[in-house]
């Protein structure tokens, strides 16, 4: 049986000639959305601003361009791939040459259908490092059996993440009501949906801040906080440190650790019997998440 990737959560940003655009998209299908912009220095101003799961570069017409922007592509953004498309058009090898000078190191042959299914083998691959994933099956072996109503919050919780922003998204993708939501935890003696909530976005900054081309505006920005002084007051809040020592201390593993320590493990008994989305008798059941759920926001796509 042919394992099918999970799609991307984030986009991936191509720099490619208008002809290798088409066979990006079409290669793409059901895994990841792909953003073309004309320049490098487009394609670093995306990754300053937003999530991106990859670049794709061509060869022949980024190996020409290769500068500085190149390179700070590859430097200032390691946990995000960069890979370089051999495409129909030759190349020469100092465009090679100057692809390597700036720090590309991945380079897919996509003159064929074997390359094509290497790039979507390695962009599936990347799928499945994303920190929201390794959050929900740290979680899962942390609880083992619990509830399909426990299960869905932490997977409405964390699946992309960063567009649920408030607890009356985060119950709108449940298809609950956000009292019933807040009420359930409260009688359960767990911390409230909106710590969860919190946790699961610094989560995701914590990813970003791994990046050193990522300022703390920018993490601010790609997380929806008004500023960048809000972000820093949640996380004075949530973790009694500032921004700057959130990001020198806690990196994702060590944020997901802290997750565990004071949402998940403390709290394990209640979770497995959590169900926030009984109905009890005589109430109609609220719609269905499908039913619900409005067209996902995204700021920039």
């Amino acid at each position: 049986m042919t394992l099918v990737p999970r799609p991307l959560t984030a986009p991936v940003i191509t720099v490619l000639d208008p002809e290798e655009r088409a066979r990006v998209d079409a290669a793409g299908a059901g895994l990841y959305k792909a953003i073309h912009r004309e320049t490098v220095a487009d394609a670093l101003d995306d990754l300053k601003r937003r999530r991106v799961s990859a670049v794709l570069l061509s060869v022949v017409r980024c190996g020409r361009q290769a500068d500085r922007r190149t390179a700070a592509v590859v430097r200032e953004f390691p946990s995000v791939p960069t890979v370089a498309l051999l495409g129909t058009e030759p190349a020469t090898a100092e465009s090679l040459l100057q692809l390597g000078n700036a720090g590309v190191t991945q380079i897919i042959d996509v003159r064929s259908a074997a390359g094509w299914s290497r790039l979507r083998h390695l962009l599936g691959a990347e799928a499945t490092l994303e920190v929201d994933r390794q959050a929900l099956a740290a979680i899962r072996a942390e609880l083992g059996e619990v509830t399909p109503d426990c299960w869905r919050f932490f997977d409405a919780l964390l699946t992309a993440s960063d567009r649920v922003g408030t607890v009356r998204a985060l119950a709108t993708r449940m298809g609950v009501l956000p009292s019933t939501l807040m009420s359930r935890f409260f009688r359960a003696r767990l911390p409230s949906p909106k710590r969860y909530l919190a946790f699961a976005r610094l989560l995701r900054a914590a990813r970003l801040f791994a990046d050193p081309g990522h300022s703390i505006a920018d993490v601010a920005n790609a997380l929806e906080y008004s500023s960048p002084q809000s972000f820093g007051r949640h996380v004075q809040t949530v973790l009694g440190m500032t921004a700057g020592e959130f990001r020198r201390q806690l990196d994702a593993p060590r944020m997901l650790e802290r997750l565990l320590a004071e949402l998940v493990r403390p709290h394990a008994a209640a979770l497995r019997t959590l169900s926030p989305l009984a109905v009890r008798p005589g109430m109609k059941p609220p719609p269905s998440t499908q039913e619900r759920r409005p067209a996902h926001f995204s700021r920039t796509g």
